[in-house]
């Protein structure tokens, strides 16, 4: 029975990584609806900055979470981001305010409209497929 548990391991650690390609941030579970989401926590300087930028694939089950220390409006640009994604300005309580698209490698900003606390991105249409709109909840399920 020990023979197995490196492998288990390995195989808790791949799936805990498998939205990071490099593997360096940190991952939890949040659920919108129905809609389980494996997210990558930005919330350092150099994570906020860099966020999807030169990823060339992202999971549909994946995203990353732009986590700030206080409220406010948010702007977002897609350059160097080769992946289309789309955008959600959630509010300090969960509540998604505002969803929008967003085109590979535009340096065109997406502002939003009302002060916020967190942006989620996914793949480009993602929101609508699973049936997220605005006033939905994100529900933390991991710690």
């Amino acid at each position: 029975m020990k023979v197995y548990r490196p492998i288990l391991v390995l195989l808790l650690v791949f799936a805990s990584l498998s939205c990071s390609k490099d593997g360096v941030l940190q991952t939890k579970t949040i659920k919108i609806n129905q809609w389980e989401i494996t997210i990558e926590i930005a919330d350092t300087p150099a994570s906020l900055e860099k966020g999807l930028m030169e990823r060339k694939s992202l999971d549909e089950n994946c995203g990353m979470l732009f986590v700030y220390d206080r409220d406010a409006r948010k702007s977002f640009w897609m350059k160097n981001t080769l992946i289309p994604l789309s955008i959600a300005y959630i509010a300090a309580d969960g509540t998604i305010r505002e969803i929008y698209d967003m085109e590979p490698l535009s340096t065109r900003t997406v502002d939003s409209k009302y002060s916020v606390r967190y942006a989620l991105e996914v793949n480009q249409g993602a929101f609508q497929r699973h049936g997220v709109k605005e006033g939905d909840k994100v529900e933390f399920i991991t710690p």
